[in-house]
């Protein structure tokens, strides 16, 4: 299956999805480019009241409906407050150790579509001059947004046009190296929803129908717990392609695609589950079976929101997780070829 994947086209979409700004709740733009790139792909493309994407994919078996997830909403943060010094205290979006965002560029996005340049510091950022700058926790409170314009005062800030609830991007540094490995902030997951964009390429450039119908489930409030807690009522079983966890007991590789057994909100279904494992095997993919500790999906939450589904969870090897993030072309490779043999399975 991996041979008819295009992989010129998984590596350029997976570029323009990590250089669009999308903390949750600031997806307008992402989702566009998701609308037009389905519409382009001859798909047919609906919103939910909340903004997610469904992609419809017309399959032999119109009774049975099998639902595939990714999430196209990132970490981020947002303006809490406006500081007299013209630095801005922010309040995080999503998960993350304050730690691995000191020093990283960033952009602030006014509600009247202004864009401003900052970096994220602390509050006592040089050692030249504060003795303790070294020790300082890094935590919400220590933590602020230097503008890169001339502001000296909170008045001059707010005359930007920049306010509270501002939202705020992180510059995701994307690198895609000659030798497959893949630099980014925010590849979960929008390495998931290149693998989803992947499958869609090959079954349309192929002319493929799948066995049963899919409903594709593009969510936008996934790293804020709820993603998927709604989806269309038709859908039968869902998968959720979202990174795949590595570290500590984990055996999950950059060029593997993981098949999550169980994470934080229990186990997934058993019969899936054997069903990914035992195609992953006939069509010769590097797959793992990892346990996610501390790890919630799409899956997750359309069971917390009452959705009558059986549930799976796949995805690439992606190293330092909501931190200065790292796969590799394989991982991608490997995700989408399982995606594909799933789809094209009794």
């Amino acid at each position: 299956m991996k041979n008819r994947l295009n992989q010129q086209y998984i590596l350029q979409f997976i570029y323009q999805l990590l250089t669009t700004p999308s903390p949750s709740g600031f997806c307008h733009q992402i989702m566009r480019k998701i609308e037009d790139e389905a519409t382009r792909l001859g798909y047919s493309y609906t919103t939910t009241k909340k903004g997610c994407g469904v992609i419809t994919v017309p399959g032999k078996d119109h009774d049975h409906i099998l639902g595939l997830s990714a999430h196209v909403d990132t970490l981020g943060a947002m303006v809490r407050s406006i500081k007299e010094s013209g630095m801005i205290r922010f309040t995080p979006i999503g998960g993350y150790v304050m730690s691995t965002i000191e020093g990283e560029y960033c952009k602030i996005h006014t509600r009247d579509g202004q864009t401003y340049a900052g970096t994220v510091l602390t509050t006592q950022p040089s050692p030249h001059v504060y003795a303790e700058a070294r020790e300082q926790k890094r935590e919400e409170a220590n933590m602020e947004i230097r503008i890169d314009e001339m502001v000296k005062s909170k008045k001059d800030v707010e005359a930007l046009g920049i306010a509270v609830g501002d939202f705020i991007s992180f510059d995701p540094r994307t690198v895609i190296g000659e030798n497959g490995f893949i630099k980014s902030r925010h590849l979960d997951d929008k390495a998931g929803v290149a693998v989803i964009f992947g499958l869609l390429e090959m079954l349309r450039r192929e002319n493929i129908t799948p066995v049963h119908t899919l409903k594709i489930f593009i969510s936008t409030y996934e790293e804020v717990g709820h993603g998927a807690s709604y989806l269309p009522p038709e859908i039968d079983e869902l998968i959720a392609v979202d990174m795949g966890s590595m570290g500590e007991d984990l055996c999950c590789t950059e060029q593997d695609v993981s098949i999550c057994a169980k994470d934080s909100s229990g186990p997934y279904d058993y019969d899936m589950v054997t069903k990914l494992i035992n195609l992953a095997k006939k069509e010769g993919l590097s797959y793992v079976v990892d346990i996610y500790p501390f790890y919630g999906s799409d899956v997750s939450a359309a069971l917390k929101g009452g959705n009558n589904i059986r549930g799976a969870l796949i995805g690439p090897g992606v190293h330092a997780s909501h931190s200065m993030e790292r796969t590799h072309v394989e991982g991608l490779l490997n995700a989408t070829a399982l995606l594909a043999a799933y789809v094209l399975s009794e």
